[in-house]
């Protein structure tokens, strides 16, 4: 939403772009807690509503049912390209959910959706897909944001049988990899747009690179609150690109 408005889209476009990324990601998240209850029992997961049965399983169904219908009418309201493009980018993370976060290419759709989200909202809010760059510093934010979100669950998906990428990686490698990621997707923000480094950029990689030496400095799980920080400061550097 706050991207829409920044290339000025309508106040109908943001809110159907804000209801059509809501309830996608609803539909997305609901049903990984589908999949993964038995998984999530397992690994004695009590933040878990499924697991401690607070909710049952033919109530989150109807819940994925109408979310998937809200969400398809506010994408396809937006437009047949932009709405198109949206329900196949929840597709995406409906495959994640099914199968592909088991494998080696758990990161492709994370890549897909956080690269292909800014082209929804562009061709939405603009009529055109946006500049390349955008998409770029969107895929490694995405693979950069999947690689650190694992690292916390890693040995409990082992045991229940998820083995993607990060898991084959190991916690140090992933966390190493992501802020390698999160820093070429700030080097991407910060240089395409103007062709070179303004004081805003000067501020961004400044403010990245105290973060990557807080992260290697620092004892405990600091290198993963430094990508996780990392990350949002290339958020904050795409919306004042933008």
């Amino acid at each position: 939403m706050l991207l829409a408005a920044t290339w000025d889209a309508s106040a109908l476009h943001v809110v159907l772009i804000g209801v059509a990324a809501l309830a996608g990601q609803l539909t997305v998240g609901w049903s990984n807690d589908l999949v993964d209850r038995d998984r999530d029992r397992r690994s004695g997961r009590r933040d878990k509503p499924l697991v401690t049965g607070d909710v049952g399983a033919a109530t989150v169904r109807t819940a994925i049912v109408v979310a998937a219908v809200v969400c398809g009418i506010a994408s396809l309201s937006l437009g047949a390209r932009p709405g198109g493009l949206h329900l196949a980018l929840v597709a995406t993370g409906w495959a994640y959910n099914l199968g592909l976060k088991r494998t080696v290419l758990s990161w492709a759709p994370y890549a897909v959706c956080f690269g292909g989200l800014p082209v929804v909202v562009s061709l939405a809010s603009r009529g055109e897909p946006g500049p390349w760059w955008i998409l770029v510093a969107g895929a490694l934010l995405g693979v950069g944001a999947h690689l650190v979100n694992a690292v916390p669950d890693l040995e409990d998906d082992r045991r229940t049988g998820v083995v993607g990428l990060p898991h084959r990686l190991g916690a140090a490698r992933s966390i190493d990899l992501a802020t390698a990621l999160l820093l070429a997707g700030t080097v991407v923000t910060v240089v395409a747009p103007t062709g070179g480094v303004d004081v805003v950029g000067l501020v961004v990689l400044g403010a990245c690179a105290a973060l990557l030496v807080a992260g290697r400095v620092l004892p405990g799980r600091a290198s993963f609150r430094a990508a996780m920080g990392i990350a949002l400061v290339d958020v904050v550097a795409l919306l004042l690109r933008s």
